[in-house]
């Protein structure tokens, strides 16, 4: 009976259950939306950061860099042999730390010895500024006389050097070397091979690079050239693809061969470190300090902290505004339900009275109404589900481009993975194609605000109907 009723009663009123059912999915739709791109947003945030320290990677441990000692120049230099042929041509490496100080690589077993660190790796950044390109050498000629010099009674002047000059090319790139004893954890963590291998256990010192995918585009190297970095020449083994964003470094060593171009032996500029418990982070962080005087912890949160952009910008409006305006909808959505359900309830007077006249008790009329009511909100939430998924598949087929901007954390993971001073801000801005994933946990929320609706404007229209007397539904006969 209650079926059979509640069936016909909303096939007679379409029109008022489509629109309650309407303003139900606009609410729901825009909360799906909304949600779907925060974590479009949040995802957006996982790839720029993990680009930058690494995937697995929990925390870097560094130190500051120290002021130079007055009178002190820790510039590039470069210096030449003069040779006596007309043309000379000249070629000479400059190879920088990049980042903060150096650390002892006794550090690393230190660092992974401290409570709650499962596991520890060293790297060394390295920054390469090669100088390459020729000198002319000028040729003395005499300056005739001295009337042809503007200078009165004649005579000869003094030589004067004509022609000569120089003409060099400069060619600025990162290194990192890696421990290749644990690559999971480090520089190449955040790295695909797409060409080539990368390096085994084994290759601890060997002569060996990896590079990556725009610096060989740019430079043309393929698996198997010859890469020289300050004399030393290294074979090209593979090619390496971020797995999202853009790498700050270029090329890849053996740590121990890092170590020996920057002349930094037993070194390291960066300790990449995994904690054993995500959650556990941030007291892992505080051991280490403790323990470790004179190092900077970084964790990903305080890098996050740093990211600016048009991502930063986009995540807090969908954070604030957009979660803010979702309620705000919603709100009005259920009000909008709950009015008028209770004006349906009004002008059925008469069809409820006479149910009443017939024996019907308050309940059974007030269970009658809510489940309309909650009919009418899964409509309502199927429709906004359907809403929802179609605007967070636009966002994704559009994919928005957003821009990621990583400021300084004072020698921290950005610093231990190329991104010194000297580094130009274009090399740290990121560029992400922004995506909407809809989760099961979204879709859930979504079903149980629709059933929320209805319950709310089912209270209420339930609550106006059971007040109503057989007398009313007497007095509406004409």
């Amino acid at each position: 009976m209650f079926g059979i009723y509640l069936r016909r009663e909303l096939s007679r009123r379409k029109k008022a259950a489509l629109v309650i059912a309407m303003g139900l999915a606009l609410g729901i739709a825009l909360v799906i939306t909304v949600n779907s791109v925060s974590a479009g947003m949040t995802q957006a945030q996982d790839k720029v950061l993990k680009s930058l320290y690494g995937l697995g990677t929990d925390m870097t441990v560094t130190k500051a860099r120290s002021a130079p000692k007055a009178g002190s120049s820790q510039g590039p230099n470069f210096k030449f042999d003069a040779k006596s042929s007309s043309r000379t041509s000249q070629s000479s490496d400059r190879v920088m730390t990049q980042g903060g100080q150096a650390l002892k690589s006794s550090l690393v077993q230190q660092v992974a010895a401290q409570k709650g660190v499962a596991s520890a790796v060293g790297a060394l950044s390295l920054n390469v500024i090669k100088v390459n390109g020729s000198f002319t050498q000028g040729r003395a000629q005499s300056s005739g006389s001295g009337a042809q010099q503007g200078r009165p009674g004649g005579g000869s002047g003094q030589p004067q050097v004509q022609g000569g000059g120089a003409n060099f090319d400069v060619n600025n790139y990162s290194v990192a070397g890696v421990d290749v004893t644990d690559q999971a954890l480090g520089p190449l963590a955040a790295m695909k091979i797409t060409s080539g291998k990368t390096f085994t256990s084994a290759q601890t010192d060997a002569k060996v690079a990896v590079v990556g995918k725009s610096y060989a585009k740019e430079k043309s190297y393929k698996v198997g050239s010859t890469l020289t970095i300050s004399g030393t020449k290294y074979t090209v083994i593979g090619i390496a693809t971020p797995d999202s964003s853009e790498s700050s470094t270029d090329v890849y060593v053996p740590l121990k061969q890092a170590q020996s171009l920057g002349d930094a032996k037993n070194e390291v500029t960066t300790i990449y470190v995994k904690a054993t418990d995500s959650k556990q982070i941030s007291a892992v962080k505080k051991t280490i300090q403790s323990n470790i005087s004179g190092t900077t912890v970084t964790t990903s949160s305080d890098l996050a902290s740093t990211v600016s952009g048009s991502l930063s910008t986009a995540s807090s409006l969908a954070t604030s505004v957009g979660k803010w305006l979702s309620v705000a909808v919603l709100a009005a959505a259920f009000l909008v339900a709950a009015l008028l359900t209770s004006s349906a309830v009004s002008r059925r007077v008469r069809e409820f009275g006479t149910l009443k006249a017939l024996g019907w008790p308050s309940r059974k009329v007030t269970r009658q109404v809510v489940g309309e009511s909650v009919v009418n909100g899964l409509m309502g939430g199927a429709l906004g589900i359907a809403l929802g998924l179609a605007a967070a598949y636009t966002v994704t087929a559009i994919s928005p481009k957003l821009t990621a901007q990583l400021g300084s954390t004072g020698g921290g993971m950005r610093g231990g993975m190329g991104g010194g001073p000297g580094q130009q801000s274009a090399q740290n801005t990121l560029e992400i194609a922004l995506s909407a994933p809809v989760s099961a946990t979204t879709i859930a929320l979504a079903v149980g605000l629709a059933v929320a609706g209805g319950l709310i404007a089912g209270a209420m229209g339930g609550w106006r109907a059971s007040r109503m007397r057989p007398a009313d539904a007497l007095r509406s006969v004409s």
